[in-house]
């Protein structure tokens, strides 16, 4: 029998809500709380260690992550460790959709600087062009199984972000994708899955590392899949559309 886009669409959706609650009621959210977010979490900081401890981050030298305060922790330790960060513009709302974090030429600290409301004041915004490639993904997740399957917060600014730089030719087959959640994100049930969805390599939480069997990958861009809403409200989806037609 096949499933429907929308069946898909409300079975991640019933997930979010479960987890967000799980989230909140055993007071692990920080504020202002879990629901309709990438939830913060007590332990982010300890992610972020662990995460920096393994060997496929000591060798990464350039990490693209989300801009969601529950990854600030690993921003902060990337910039600390000499790595350029790129940093998705929230809601990818600029024509370079990009915050180009070079640690070698901030005139403030990493702590600062891992701000999305600071990056905006002191990093220049990048194009897709602009960018080397990419050996280290962070993303943010409200949840993940250990098959690598992942749920972000419904909006679909990561699968994007992902797919430009796949089809940019940024994510070469050795990138590491990976996820800090707390331990109650990881879930043992079946996620649902989109078309348009990636997974990830690793799951880092506060008590352990898992990695992941063949998550995944992201295809690129599948505009069948993009509302004109979403187009428009994206400037570099609105440049490549009108460009193609």
């Amino acid at each position: 029998m096949t499933v429907t886009n929308a069946e898909i669409d409300r079975a991640k959706q019933s997930v979010r809500e479960r987890v967000w609650s799980l989230l909140e009621r055993e007071d692990v959210a920080l504020p202002p709380g879990a629901h309709g977010r990438i939830p913060n979490f007590i332990g982010a900081d300890v992610a972020a260690e662990r995460l920096a401890e393994l060997p496929s981050w000591k060798a990464a030298r350039v990490v693209k992550a989300v801009p969601d305060q529950a990854q600030f922790p690993v921003r902060v330790r990337a910039l600390r460790d000499g790595k350029i960060v790129y940093m998705a513009v929230p809601k990818l709302a600029n024509a370079k959709p990009f915050y180009l974090l070079d640690p070698q030429a901030l005139s403030v600290p990493p702590e600062e600087a891992a701000s999305s409301h600071v990056a905006r004041s002191v990093a220049r915004t990048a194009g897709v062009g602009e960018l080397s490639p990419v050996d280290l993904v962070v993303c943010g997740s409200v949840a993940v199984n250990r098959d690598g399957v992942r749920l972000g917060k419904g909006a679909g600014y990561s699968d994007i972000e992902v797919a430009l730089l796949h089809d940019a030719g940024l994510l070469r087959p050795e990138t590491i994708i990976v996820t800090t959640v707390h331990s109650l994100q990881v879930l043992d049930d079946h996620l649902p899955e989109s078309e348009h969805d990636f997974g990830v390599d690793m799951i880092i939480t506060p008590d352990e590392v898992i990695y992941c069997p063949s998550p995944r990958r992201s295809s690129g861009l599948m505009w069948e899949h993009l509302s004109n809403e979403k187009i428009n409200a994206i400037p570099v989806l609105t440049v490549e559309r009108d460009r193609r037609r």
